[in-house]
């Protein structure tokens, strides 16, 4: 049973959050012109199918496809508004940017899923080729091409726009380009429309209109019919043609891949963030397309344990932010604890005890005993001689218990397993003991004694 809530509201369905949003977008005036011309799309594509249908051309059918993808490119520019006017959630961190590729995405691979189907339906007319009525076939054909301009032309669509010039030209803007060099030759004055590449929407509207032009004069002096199915073939080949790159270019985006034209600039950002004071690495770094024209990223740096958090944040922030507008850095200090990896055969010889290993430590000497580092004796003392830090057992220090829960030692060169001290001795690791037949101040004996050899025992005193 859970937690009885006596006043919830009740959930809304669907249609009534659309229906919400819908009203957030509709209060906004730029949004008025962009509903005006749907209506207008609705209109004149209802009066193109019927035309269609009265001339059985499936080549006016094709350039129909057309103005319902400029319904599809309206539509995105209305997610684009309301994209605009929503702040990002809980739920959305990131925004809602990726609606706009997303709607991108949808409305050039339904232009491709089309031009398959005009590619099926012309393959079935090659068989059995129908009679075309050209009555309201140019009619139709300048109603839809005066149309389609107007919409690219008098709308800026930003996420269209972007992608347009963001994504690989088509084969038909490819020998356009070449064209347009040819002409902008001979008239400079065209390089400015040509050059360097048109916009691939408009160039679409005036190949097809060309195509339906070349139709209806043949169809009317040689009574040429199968010239319909060619433009129709022709006109699915350019549509295809033109939304492939679209539909590539923003479902790498979905992908969250970084773009090709922005790794050397991130390479470069971060061999600068990398020889920043305090910084030591920079790893596990990710960027990726947000949306268009936005780009976000993850990076962890390991700064020095003395350096200023803050101040390398700041920094490095303020490198990455020029490229990078959401961004995300982790600081974290040097790690001294760990210990080193250690490789070759010292790391086969690391010490292992058993659960309980005691080293006995020898009895204590006199204090007649020579002084290794002055050769005199040294005088007796009530106080406890001091200790040296050398990680060397002393005179004065209580016998050692190793447990295996404990962290063991790493690179001292000891085999692994339960070994007795008079073998511990033998591998070069040994403290002073009675009728030893030579003492050792360390584990390491082919390394030489700061204070000299001497076999007597004993430790130097200040």
């Amino acid at each position: 049973m859970g937690t009885i809530h006596l006043f919830r509201k009740p959930q809304r369905s669907i249609f009534s959050k659309l229906l919400q949003e819908f009203g957030l977008v509709a209060s906004d005036r730029r949004s008025w012109k962009i509903l005006l011309f749907g209506v207008i799309n609705l209109t004149c594509t209802g009066f193109l199918l019927m035309w269609c249908s009265s001339t059985n051309s499936i080549a006016l059918t094709a350039y129909t496809y057309l103005t319902i993808f400029d319904l599809f490119s309206l539509m995105t520019c209305l997610i684009s508004y309301w994209v605009m006017m929503k702040k990002p959630s809980p739920v959305y961190s990131f925004g809602f940017e990726r609606l706009e590729v997303l709607a991108v995405f949808a409305s050039t691979v339904l232009a491709q899923l089309g031009a398959l189907f005009i590619l099926k339906e012309s393959a079935e007319r090659f068989l059995e080729q129908p009679e075309i009525h050209t009555g309201r076939l140019l009619v139709g054909t300048f109603v839809a091409l005066s149309f389609n301009l107007f919409t690219m032309l008098s709308i800026r669509n930003k996420p269209f726009a972007y992608v347009s010039e963001a994504a690989t030209t088509s084969w038909l803007q490819e020998h356009v380009a070449d064209l347009s060099r040819s002409l902008c030759g001979i008239i400079p004055g065209l390089s400015s429309i040509f050059l360097p590449r048109m916009n691939p929407f408009v160039l679409i509207d005036l190949a097809g209109a060309f195509a339906l032009c070349i139709t209806y004069m043949l169809i009317e002096i040689n009574n040429y019919f199968a010239v319909d199915t060619a433009s129709a073939i022709a006109i699915a080949l350019m549509t295809f043609g033109t939304m492939y790159p679209m539909s590539v270019y923003s479902g790498k985006v979905l992908l969250q891949t970084t773009p090709p034209h922005v790794i050397g600039q991130l390479d470069k950002l971060i061999r600068e963030v990398s020889t920043l004071d305090g910084v030591l690495e920079v790893r596990n770094e990710h960027f990726w397309t947000l949306g268009f024209g936005s780009l976000a990223g993850s990076v962890h740096v390991r700064i020095r344990r003395d350096a200023n958090e803050q101040m390398v944040l700041a920094h490095v922030t303020n490198r990455l932010y020029t490229l990078v507008s959401t961004l995300t850095v982790q600081i974290f200090k040097d790690d001294w604890i760990r210990p080193a990896l250690v490789s070759g055969p010292v790391a086969a010889n690391v010490l292992s005890f058993s659960d309980q290993h005691v080293i006995p430590m020898p009895p204590l000497k006199m204090a007649e005993d020579v002084n290794p580092v002055t050769s005199t004796p040294a005088k007796a003392s009530s106080s406890p001689p001091p200790e040296f830090s050398f990680n060397t057992p002393g005179k004065n220090v209580s016998p050692f218990l190793f447990l295996n829960t404990q962290t063991r030692p790493y690179g001292v060169g000891l085999p692994h397993g339960h070994l007795a001290y008079n073998n511990v001795l033998h591998q070069g690791l040994g403290t002073p003991g009675a009728g030893a037949p030579q003492e050792f101040r360390t584990g390491f004996t082919h390394i030489p004694s700061r204070y000299g050899t001497n076999n007597r025992l004993g430790q130097p005193r200040p």
